[in-house]
C-alpha cells in the first residue's frame, strides 16, 4: 500500500496496447493510489491488434469491435492518465524525464517518472526499394483504415501483391481474397511461413493456392511502379494495391539512443525481472528479447499472449513481488481458409542449424473417430531430443511441435505445449488421460499416438527416417511401398518397389532378394502400415529396417517447397 505521507510514485508506461495496458491495469489493481501515465503513439489504445486483418476482410464487420477501450473509459474504470497521439522521442535517464511530442499539434514537453515501463511494440519493416512509398503496411488502427479504404476503391478481381509470406502477410492475403481480389504473395525466402518447417509450410501453401491465392517463393519485390511491381527474378506482376508485410522491427530507437542495451536487431535486453540495463526502466512486449526455452539465450518472440502475461508480472514486481521471467516457447496459432496452423518450441531446421540431436515423429491422424461424421485430417510433427546438447541430456525431451488441420489442431498443440512446459517426456504422452467421445477424439487420441511412437523410439522398437533424408538413403537403400497397388499407381517415391502389407509375409523371399545386404526403408501413406511392415521384417530377422515417418503424405508435402 502506498505511504500517503509522501506523493505517490509515478509510473510512466510507453505503449498502450497488450503488454503496456496489462501493466497499467494490473498496477492499478495492486495499488489504488499509484500515479500511472500511459503514452501511446497511435490514436488508439487497447485495440484488438490481432483482429485488424479480419476487419479488412469483412469477417469482423464493425470497426468499433476492434476498439476495446478509450482514454476516457480507462480513466473512468482504472483512473489511468492516458495520452494518445503522443510519441516519446528521448529518455533522460539521469533526470528521470521523457521528451514527448504531441503528434496532433507538434508541441513538445517533458514528463518525469519514478519508474518507466517500455512497451513500444514493433514497427513494420519497409524494404528500401524504389516506389515502396506506394505500399501500405498493417500495424495500427490507422493502417487498417488506410487499407480498408484502398480496398473499397478497387474493382472485383483487382490485382494485389502482398510482399511477405509471414504470419501478417498470409493473414492479409486471405482476407483480401475474401474481398474478391486477385492476390499474389511474394516471399523472398524458399518457403512461406518461415517459422514452420518446409513440409508443414507446404500444407499452408496448398490451402492458399486451392483458394485462388498465387504464391511465389524465392523472389522479392525489386521496384514498385504505378500499377505493377517488378520482382527480383526480373518478372512483373500487376498490382493495383501493394501491401508491405516483410516483418517487423522493435520500435526502440529512442531507447537505444538513451544508452539502453539492445541486441543487433534493436530488441531491448532485460534481466530476469524485466529490467533493462537501467534498473528503473522495465520493458515488455514485442520490443524485448526474452530467454529461449531450450538455450536460455535472448530471442524475440512477438506474441500477444506473452506480452499480456509479462505486463501483468512487471506490475507485480513494481508492487514488490518476487517474480522472475519465464522462458519463452513461442506457442502460436493462426487460421488460413479454415486451416488451423499451430506450433510451439523449436523447428527441425532450427535444431539442425544448432546441431541439437533429435528425432522427428510425423503422423496424420483424424481429428476425431473416423466412424463419426465430420472427421478431419491432422498433420502432426513432434521433435524429440536424442542426446546431449551443451551439457544437458535431451533424450526423450519434447523440443517442439507443429500441428495443422481443419479441426482439433489448436487443442492438440495446446496439450503438447503444456506437456513440454511442464517437463513431461515425449514417451510419457501415452499416459495422458484425455477427454474422449467419438465426436471429439479417438479412443487413442492423436497426442497419445505420438507418445506410443516416442516410446517405441525410446525402447528401440522402431527406427524412423524423415522425408528429407530419402534422396540420400535411396542411393543405397531399397524403398518398399507397402500400400495397395492402386495407391502405388497414383504416385510413389521414385524407385520404390510395391509389395502391399497384406502380402508381405508371403513374399519375404522376394524382399530378401531385393535388399540383399542393403537397408530397407518401408513406407505407406501416413506411417501406420509402414510401422507394421517394419515389425514384420524385423521379426523375420532383417535388422536394417526403417520406417518413413509420416509416410508418402509427409514426403509429398515436403516436395512442394523444393520445386
Amino acid at each position: 500500500m502506498t505511504d500517503q505521507t509522501h506523493s505517490p510514485r509515478h509510473t510512466v508506461i510507453v505503449g498502450g496496447v497488450a503488454g503496456g495496458m496489462s501493466a497499467a491495469t494490473r498496477l492499478r489493481r495492486r495499488d489504488e493510489h499509484a500515479r500511472i501515465t500511459v503514452l501511446e503513439k497511435s490514436g488508439h489504445v487497447s485495440f484488438a491488434n490481432c483482429g485488424l486483418p479480419y476487419y479488412i476482410g469483412g469477417v469482423i464487420e464493425g470497426r468499433e469491435n476492434l476498439l476495446l477501450q478509450t482514454p476516457a473509459s480507462l480513466h473512468e474504470r482504472f483512473n489511468l492518465d492516458v495520452h494518445v497521439n503522443t510519441e516519446v522521442t528521448a529518455i533522460d535517464r539521469a533526470a528521470h524525464e521523457l521528451t514527448v511530442t504531441d503528434l496532433t499539434t507538434g508541441q513538445q514537453r517533458t514528463i518525469g517518472y519514478d519508474t518507466l515501463v517500455l512497451s513500444p511494440g514493433a514497427a513494420p519493416f519497409i524494404p528500401p526499394v524504389p516506389g515502396i512509398e506506394r505500399a501500405l503496411a498493417l500495424r495500427t488502427v490507422e493502417d487498417t483504415d488506410r487499407i480498408h479504404d484502398a480496398v473499397a476503391g478497387l474493382a472485383p478481381g483487382a490485382p494485389v501483391v502482398v510482399a511477405g509470406g509471414g504470419f501478417i502477410g498470409i493473414e492479409v492475403a486471405e482476407n483480401l481474397a475474401h474481398r474478391g481480389l486477385d492476390v499474389t504473395v511474394v516471399e523472398f525466402g524458399p518457403q512461406i511461413m518461415g517459422p514452420l518447417d518446409p513440409e508443414i509450410a507446404g500444407i499452408v501453401e496448398r490451402r492458399l493456392v486451392d483458394n485462388g491465392v498465387h504464391v511465389l517463393t524465392g523472389t522479392g519485390v525489386a521496384t514498385v511502379e504505378d500499377v505493377t511491381v517488378t520482382l527480383t527474378d526480373g518478372t512483373s506482376r500487376p498490382a493495383d494495391l501493394v501491401i508491405a508485410a516483410a516483418g517487423v522491427r522493435p520500435a526502440t530507437g529512442f531507447a537505444a539512443e538513451a544508452g539502453l542495451e539492445t541486441l543487433a536487431g534493436g530488441a531491448l535486453v532485460v534481466d530476469a525481472t524485466w529490467r533493462t540495463s537501467d534498473p528503473d526502466i522495465f520493458a515488455v512486449g514485442d520490443a524485448v528479447a526474452t530467454p529461449d526455452a531450450l538455450t536460455g539465450e535472448p530471442v524475440v518472440v512477438p506474441l500477444a499472449q506473452t506480452a499480456n502475461r509479462d505486463g501483468r508480472l512487471v506490475a507485480d514486481i513494481i508492487s514488490g513481488d518476487d517474480v522472475s521471467l519465464p522462458r519463452t516457447w513461442g506457442t502460436s496459432v493462426m487460421g488460413v481458409f479454415g486451416l488451423q496452423v499451430a506450433s510451439t518450441g523449436w523447428t527441425e531446421k532450427r535444431l539442425v542449424a544448432a546441431g541439437v540431436p533429435h528425432q522427428v515423429i510425423a503422423t496424420h491422424p483424424a481429428s476425431h473417430a473416423g466412424y463419426y461424421p465430420g472427421a478431419a485430417g491432422l498433420s502432426m510433427k513432434l521433435l524429440v531430443g536424442t542426446g546431449d546438447f551443451r551439457g544437458e541430456d535431451l533424450r526423450d525431451r519434447i523440443l517442439g511441435a507443429q500441428v495443422v488441420g481443419e479441426e482439433g489442431a489448436d487443442k492438440r498443440l495446446d496439450i503438447l505445449a503444456t506437456a513440454m512446459q511442464s517437463g513431461r517426456r515425449a514417451s510419457e504422452l501415452l499416459d495422458l488421460e484425455l477427454a474422449y467421445a467419438p465426436q471429439f477424439s479417438s479412443a487413442k487420441d492423436p497426442v497419445n499416438m505420438l507418445g506410443y511412437i516416442a516410446d517405441n523410439l525410446r525402447t528401440g522398437r522402431t527406427e524412423l527416417v524423415t522425408w528429407n533424408q530419402i534422396d540420400e538413403l535411396a542411393q543405397d537403400a531399397v524403398l518398399l511401398d507397402v500400400r495397395t497397388p492402386g495407391e502405388f499407381a497414383a504416385g510413389s517415391l521414385p524407385g520404390a518397389v510395391n509389395i502391399p502389407l497384406d502380402e508381405l509375409r508371403g513374399r519375404l523371399g522376394e524382399v530378401r532378394e531385393l535388399c540383399g545386404e542393403a537397408p530397407v526403408v518401408v513406407f505407406c501413406q501416413v506411417g501406420q502400415r509402414g510401422h507394421v511392415a517394419e515389425s514384420v521384417l524385423r521379426g523375420e530377422g532383417l535388422t536394417r529396417v526403417y520406417n518413413l515417418t509420416g509416410g508418402y503424405r509427409t514426403w509429398s508435402d515436403g516436395q512442394r517447397t523444393l520445386r
